[in-house]
């Protein structure tokens, strides 16, 4: 479902160009989930903002099935973030107007595959029965995530991408979240691909990616 393929990506600086990624390359196939562990520094974020089309490499090949992300422009990076990927981000990101419901529902009308019974399917599984009418501030960190991850699968994307997604949890919330993602991910089909600095949330995915210096091993 996602094949990564000898990426590179610089940052300029005042010193001149600060490499991040250094030829990283990685596969996820469909529904599996994996692991991307590394230091700080490492490349991890940025090579998720890269497969979720938020920022361009420099070289290398990356594609979602049968969509080549390089050789997006930016109005088609927007059109793969609607349609074919979801994002988990560690500060949730939920949009403070809009009660769980339609936070839960955003995604997919964006896509234009909003079903109800999915979203209902998606409100009981994360736990979130009783709480479509609520805002973002009225939940606990661990429920906010659990609408973040709702949202990301909403509109049943062949990818689900986790930055750190468990940073602001406790370890039982990231525990619960990460075992959610994980299940609703190989039940749907989609690749779920989470960075993460934890050994023990690692451990509950089906394998585990280490980048260092910019190369995935």
């Amino acid at each position: 479902m996602l094949s990564v393929v000898s990426v590179e990506k610089s940052y300029a600086t005042p010193q001149g160009p600060t490499p991040v990624l250094r030829g990283a390359s990685l596969e996820v196939g469909r529904g599996e989930s994996v692991a991307l562990m590394g230091e700080s520094g490492s490349g991890k974020s940025t090579l998720l903002h890269l497969i979720a089309g938020l920022d361009s490499a420099d070289a290398g090949a990356i594609r979602i099935g049968n969509v080549e992300v390089t050789a997006l422009d930016d109005a088609g990076r927007a059109r793969l973030r609607r349609e074919t990927v979801g994002v988990v981000f560690q500060q949730f990101n939920l949009i403070p107007s809009l009660t769980v419901a339609d936070n839960l529902a955003f995604q997919a009308r964006l896509a234009d595959r909003h079903d109800a019974a999915w979203i209902a399917t998606l409100t009981a599984r994360l736990g979130l029965d009783g709480l479509g009418d609520r805002y973002p501030e009225q939940l606990s960190g661990g429920q906010q995530q659990r609408v973040a991850i709702g949202r990301a699968l909403a509109a049943r994307p062949a990818l689900a991408l986790a930055d750190e997604p468990t940073g602001a949890l406790d370890e039982g919330s990231a525990d619960a979240f990460t075992a959610l993602a994980r299940d609703l991910a190989a039940e749907t089909g989609c690749a779920f691909l989470m960075a993460t600095h934890s050994a023990r949330l690692a451990a509950m995915l089906d394998r585990t990616a280490r980048i260092s210096r910019g190369v995935v091993a």
